[in-house]
């Protein structure tokens, strides 16, 4: 049996959510059975965490259990102790209000920078890391920049005839959301005469020829 059908069988004994789409495997792992799913994964050849991935699903058109999500890529490293290249995502639902997991450093040591990334980025917190400090951002940077709700901190982009691009208004209308500065609310741009007609003036009055 390979050892990717071990560890859907050790899931679905335990009731676990399993997913399989275009190849990949997701196997839903409870928060607070982690730390044993660790354990019994490296014990049946999961040799190697290859890595930890942190999603914010805010504003996600479709429903998720939590806000938060961490994945961790668990592989069956073929050639080393029993491996045959097995591969599954381990998912784990995180509370927004209580954004915490257990490490995974106490069985898989490379977790250790990709953890500190997660929590630097999204500010979810991993108990028992010997380390867990920024990795990627300065030590005086307030909030998680991956974060959904993090501002982006741009400025308006400002064209010579006075003319400016908010870039909060210029992404509600590409999302659909708001008709903004492109006069575009979903479905096929609108506007875009007028504003080619304030271009026009705009040279006309610099002296280029249109």
């Amino acid at each position: 049996m390979a050892l990717l059908d071990k560890a859907k069988e050790y899931a679905s004994e335990r009731g676990y959510g399993i997913e399989e789409v275009h190849g990949l495997v997701w196997i839903d792992v409870p928060r607070e059975d982690l730390e044993s799913f660790f354990t019994e994964m490296q014990a049946a050849g999961f040799n190697y965490l290859a890595n930890v991935i942190g999603i914010d699903y805010a504003e996600y058109p479709e429903s998720r259990p939590q806000r938060f999500a961490v994945l961790f890529e668990m592989v069956a490293m073929k050639g080393w102790r029993d491996g045959d290249g097995s591969r599954f995502f381990a998912r784990v639902w995180v509370p927004e209000k209580d954004p915490q997991l257990p490490s995974a450093t106490p069985l898989y040591s490379g977790a250790g920078f990709l953890e500190r990334e997660v929590y630097d980025l999204l500010g979810i917190r991993f108990e028992g890391h010997p380390d867990l400090r920024k990795i990627l951002t300065p030590e005086d940077l307030e909030g998680h920049p991956l974060r959904k709700d993090y501002p982006l901190g741009e400025t308006p982009t400002i064209f010579r005839d006075g003319r400016y691009i908010d870039p909060e208004q210029f992404r509600a209308s590409i999302a659909g959301k708001d008709a903004g500065l492109t006069g575009r609310k979903g479905g096929a741009r609108r506007g875009y005469e007028a504003y080619f007609e304030d271009v026009r003036r705009a040279a006309v009055k610099d002296g280029e020829d249109v």
